[in-house]
């Protein structure tokens, strides 16, 4: 067996022949806004670079970032090919798969729907679903919206996912196999993440208002934010003709682009929104409080509100926070570092990788979409907010 150092060398050896002249994942336009302070161009700078550093590193095929500041777009850029191998590369309206970025969406419409008094957090689910139940049938009494949103209705961790990947919908889902599922705490106490659970919201909207979660998302977020490319269904990032392919490893330094799966668009709430870099720029003007047209700071600050601590799970970011830095609110995490509180959130689906955070006190905010599983998802938020954080000091 060889050593880990020599398997080291010889994958950085690789991913610099990989990532030859010709071959770099180059940017795809200039797009540091300009007229900004200079130390904002300067972290902008400091950061990419760092970032386009790491793509020829990790040979990571395709990447886009829009960095916001306060109301604006300090930068925004696609990277690498849609498709590796192809002419074609990633722009600002090139449309990915966001995965579990979609949680964060789901808790922004619900709280849209509280503040025109449509609904309340602290409505029983069972006044919209009354056959929502639960092995316990007083237990599946006492759960109430706010707790589909921050994975603590008591059921055990990832409680049917794998339905999810075998096609079957929500309400099949929630009617033949809730009822049978052990509970594994109380509810609004013990955290396990959800993804058929947190979708039961879109059927509490659906009865509510007679539109579809989908119809709802369009008409109260993508439309009049502005979200142009913004979708959430498997049939329109189908037809799109500017977007990217997941992407999987073949070997060292080496990736394969394959098919687009229906798969979680039957959880909408949970990992269906498609969205392009572009998009989520808008999208994190909205979650810094600038498009008060369409959500208030107050209901902001509601759902980012931290409703459980999250240290029983994995770490997020084990090389950066505490374990126990780490909340769940409403479909966002909540991050603390250093005294500076963080809304984040990451995911994945289909190949596609996504990370999203922001500072709100500071009016910072950053979203990275990937056409592939690269180990820089895991470190580009880190990077973010330690050079942002020395910008400062």
């Amino acid at each position: 067996m060889k050593s880990p150092l020599l398997l080291f060398l010889f994958s950085l050896v690789l991913s610099a022949c990989a990532n030859a002249p010709g071959q770099v994942a180059a940017p795809s336009a200039l797009a540091i806004t300009p007229n900004f302070p200079t130390y904002i161009s300067e972290f902008v700078k400091e950061y990419t670079n760092y970032f386009e550093g790491e793509m020829r590193l990790t040979n990571t095929p395709g990447a886009a970032i829009v960095i916001v500041k306060d109301s604006q777009i300090v930068f925004i850029q696609g990277y690498g090919p849609r498709i590796v191998g192809g002419q074609d590369s990633i722009d600002a309206h090139t449309v990915f798969r966001i995965g579990s970025l979609s949680k964060g969406f789901a808790g922004v419409l619900t709280g849209i729907m509280v503040q025109d008094k449509l609904l309340d957090w602290d409505d029983p689910v069972q006044k919209y679903c009354p056959d929502f139940s639960l092995r316990d049938r007083k237990h599946a009494a006492r759960v109430r919206l706010w707790h589909l949103l921050s994975h603590t209705t008591g059921l055990p961790y990832h409680a049917f996912t794998n339905l999810i990947e075998k096609d079957f919908s929500i309400p099949r889902i929630v009617n033949d196999y809730f009822p049978k599922a052990p509970l594994s705490g109380k509810e609004g106490e013990f955290y396990a993440y959800q993804n058929v659970a947190l979708c039961v919201i879109e059927d509490v909207i659906l009865q509510k208002t007679g539109k579809t979660y989908s119809e709802l998302l369009a008409e109260k977020i993508f439309v009049p934010a502005g979200m142009n490319h913004a979708s959430c269904n498997f049939e329109s990032i189908q037809s799109e003709q500017n977007k990217t392919l997941p992407h999987f490893a073949t070997g060292i330094g080496n990736w394969r682009a394959n098919a687009i799966s229906p798969l979680y668009y039957n959880a909408i709430a949970a990992g269906g929104v498609n969205a392009s870099i572009a998009d989520m720029g808008e999208w994190l003007k909205l979650l810094l409080g600038h498009k008060p047209n369409i959500i208030a700071d107050s209901t902001l600050e509601r759902v980012f509100r931290p409703v459980v601590k999250t240290d029983k799970e994995r770490r997020i970011f084990p090389h950066w926070l505490r374990r126990d830095a780490a909340s769940y609110a409403l479909g966002w995490r909540v991050l603390d570092h250093d005294g500076d509180t963080i809304l984040y959130h990451g995911g994945y689906v289909n190949g596609y990788k996504s990370e999203i955070a922001l500072n709100r006190r500071d009016g910072i905010g950053i979203c990275v979409l990937f056409n592939a599983h690269t180990p820089l998802s895991s470190a580009c938020i880190p990077a973010f907010f330690e050079r942002w954080n020395s910008g400062k000091k």
